[in-house]
C-alpha cells in the first residue's frame, strides 16, 4: 500500500496531539497547538474532536480530506514533556518533512523521568507534611503525615509500574497511606507523643491523591467549549476521588476515626503566616516534582504557591468566603503564568498545575463522601457545596487570567 505525503503529515499531526493529551495538557490548549502545527504542515483546514482517551483529526489539503483517530491511554501529567512539545510546535518550520517531526516526537517521548521514584516519594512526603500544617496539625501529626504520604506514593508507583487499574491503585494507595498514618499515630501514642488535631494529619496523608488537575482542567475545558473532553475529564477525576474515598472509608470504619474539626495549635499570627508560607512553598515545589517539572520550574512553582496560597489564607483569615479567596489566588497564578509564557517562554501549565493543586479542597471532598456514606446528609451537602464552589472558583480564576493574554 502506498502512503502519500499527506498521509505521513496527518500521522505526524495525530501523534503530536496524542502526545500532548497523554502528557496531561488541556483540550483547549492541545487544540490550539494542533492547529499551529497543521498550518506548518500545509493543511488548509483542520477539525479536532477530543475526549479523555481518544483523539480524532480531520484535515484538508487541496481537495483531499483525511480523517484519523487514535486512543490515548491512561491519563497522566508530565509538565516537562508538555513544555518540549510546545517548544517543538513553536520552532518547527513551515514545510518541514513529517519524518523529521516524527523523529523529534520520538525523542521527546523517550525522555526518562526527571526524578527517581524515591525522590518523588520523598517530595510527596514533604508535601503531605506541608498540607498537614496548613490544615492545622501540630509537629507530631506533621511528621506522621509526611511518612504516611511518602509510603503511599511509593506504593502507588509500584502498583502503576505493574499496570494496575488506576482506580484500584488509587483506592489501595489511600488505604495504605491512611492506614500507615493510623499505625504511626498509635506507635507515637505508645511512646508518649500524642497527636493533636488527628483528623488534619489523617486527611493530609492522602491529599496527594486528589485529582486536582483533571477536575480543574475539566472545568477549564468546559469554559472553552470543549464539552466532551471537559465532561470526560470531570468523570475521570470524580471516579478517582471516589476510589480514594473508598480506601479512606475502610480505614475510618476499622479504626473508628472521628473527622470532626479540631482547633489548630495556637501560635502567634506572624509566626503562623511565615510557617504557612513555607509549607505552601514546599508543597507546591514537591507537587511540581511529582508532575515531572524541571528543578527550576519546581522552584518557581513553589514560590508562586507561596504567594498565591498565602494570599488565599490571609483573605480567608480576614473573613472572606472560601470560594472568592480561591478565585483571587487562582487569578494571581494565572496572571503570573501568562507573563511567564509571554516573556520567558515557560508553558502556562508548568506554572499553574502545582500551585492550584495545593489549593484544591481535598478535605471537603473526602469529608463529603465519608459523610454521605454515614448518612449525615446535611453535613455532606455542606461539604459538597464548599468543594464545588472552591473548585469552580479556581477554574474561573485561571480562565479570567486568559483575558490578559496577548496570544
Amino acid at each position: 500500500m502506498h502512503f502519500s505525503p499527506a498521509d505521513d503529515a496527518v500521522e505526524a499531526l495525530l501523534r503530536f496531539g496524542v502526545a500532548m493529551l497523554r502528557a496531561g495538557n488541556t483540550a483547549a490548549r492541545t487544540h490550539d497547538w494542533i492547529e499551529i502545527v497543521a498550518q506548518k504542515l500545509a493543511f488548509e483546514s483542520v477539525s479536532i474532536s477530543q475526549s479523555l482517551d481518544s483523539l480524532m483529526i480531520t484535515v484538508r489539503r487541496s481537495s483531499d480530506w483525511i480523517t484519523v483517530m487514535r486512543e490515548i491511554g491512561p491519563p497522566a501529567v508530565n509538565v516537562s514533556r508538555i513544555g518540549d512539545l510546545e517548544q517543538l510546535a513553536k520552532t518547527v518550520e513551515a514545510g518541514s518533512a513529517p519524518r523529521d517531526i516524527a523523529n523529534k516526537l520520538a525523542k521527546i517521548e523517550s525522555e526518562p523521568p526527571t526524578y527517581s521514584a524515591w525522590s518523588i516519594a520523598a517530595a510527596v512526603g514533604v508535601a503531605s507534611g506541608g498540607f498537614a500544617f496548613i490544615n492545622g496539625a501540630a509537629a507530631v501529626g506533621l511528621i506522621a503525615a509526611a511518612v504516611a504520604g511518602a509510603t503511599g506514593q511509593w506504593f502507588r508507583t509500584l502498583l502503576l509500574r505493574n499496570r494496575y487499574n488506576q482506580y484500584g491503585a488509587a483506592a489501595l494507595t489511600a488505604l495504605t497511606a491512611s492506614g500507615a498514618y493510623v499505625l504511626l499515630a498509635a506507635l507515637m501514642r505508645n511512646v508518649g507523643l500524642e497527636i493533636a488535631n488527628f483528623p488534619a494529619g489523617f486527611i493530609a496523608s492522602v491529599l496527594f491523591l486528589v485529582p486536582g488537575f483533571p477536575l480543574v482542567g475539566g472545568l477549564f475545558d468546559l469554559l472553552q467549549y470543549k464539552t466532551v473532553a471537559g465532561v470526560s475529564r470531570l468523570a475521570y477525576g470524580t471516579m478517582i476521588l471516589l476510589a480514594v474515598a473508598l480506601g479512606l472509608s475502610i480505614v475510618i470504619a476499622i479504626a473508628g476515626i472521628d473527622l470532626s474539626r479540631q482547633p489548630p495549635p495556637e501560635l502567634a499570627y506572624p509566626l503562623t503566616l511565615v510557617l504557612r508560607a513555607f509549607a505552601s512553598f514546599v508543597a507546591g515545589g514537591a507537587f511540581a516534582m511529582l508532575f515531572n517539572s524541571s528543578a527550576r520550574t519546581a522552584l518557581a512553582a513553589g514560590l508562586l504557591a507561596l504567594c498565591a496560597n498565602s494570599l488565599r489564607l490571609a483573605l480567608s483569615d480576614a473573613g472572606m468566603m472560601l470560594a472568592p479567596a480561591a478565585f483571587f489566588a487562582a487569578l494571581v497564578i494565572g496572571l503570573v503564568a501568562v507573563l511567564a509564557d509571554q516573556r520567558y517562554n515557560v508553558p502556562r501549565i508548568a506554572m499553574t498545575v502545582a500551585p492550584v493543586v495545593i489549593m484544591m479542597p481535598g478535605v471537603y471532598a473526602f469529608e463529603m463522601v465519608v459523610l454521605f456514606n454515614r448518612g449525615q446528609m446535611i453535613e455532606a451537602l455542606q461539604a459538597s457545596a464548599s468543594c464545588g464552589f472552591v473548585i469552580g472558583a479556581l477554574a474561573m480564576g485561571l480562565a479570567t487570567a486568559r483575558f490578559f493574554s496577548l496570544k
